[in-house]
């Protein structure tokens, strides 16, 4: 009893690696293309020229005060005796300083005048666009409907791999 379940599991394996493939042709009935859309970032950028007004001159000096205020510190203390000395040199360089701030600084009018000036702007547009990942295609093989995936469009028809194998009881 033993040898005969040994025998027939031996058997049924056998059976079982037998089975077989082979290829052959299909009609191919359609093939649909498979697309996907792709975006692709890119910077665009634009210029544009403004005009901007600009203050221009004005900037005090100060050289003039300094230099006037010690030249009329010196002439004032040549002007009086004691305490009117003291007071002299200090109205002699009040009076240098002003004198000296006005010479120097005469020309020196404040004024403004347009100036032109780039502005530059970029932002990130999306570029679409569809390109074909496959075909779907409808096959017959042998009277029965199939459909698959494919890479490349198969053309009229197509390989097929078959595989028999037995059914068991």
């Amino acid at each position: 009893m033993k040898h005969l379940a040994l025998f027939s599991l031996i058997a049924t394996s056998f059976v079982a690696a037998h089975a077989d493939s082979f290829n052959d042709t299909a009609r191919v009935k359609s093939v649909e293309p498979q697309y996907e859309r792709y975006s692709t970032p890119r910077k665009e950028c634009s210029s544009e020229w403004v005009t901007e007004t600009r203050r221009v001159g004005g900037e005090r000096q100060y050289g003039g005060a300094v230099v006037g205020g010690i030249a009329g510190a010196v002439i004032g203390n040549q002007v009086g005796k004691g305490h009117g000395r003291e007071a002299a040199t200090a109205l002699g360089a009040v009076v240098g300083a002003l004198a000296g701030d006005r010479i120097d600084n005469r020309d020196n009018h404040e004024r403004y005048e347009e100036v032109p000036r780039e502005i530059k702007r970029c932002r990130t547009v999306e570029d679409w666009e569809s390109r074909i990942t496959g075909y779907r295609v409808n096959y017959e093989y042998r009277g029965q409907q199939y459909t698959t995936f494919t890479r490349d469009n198969p053309g009229k028809t197509m390989s097929v791999r078959v595989s028999v194998e037995p059914l068991e009881p």
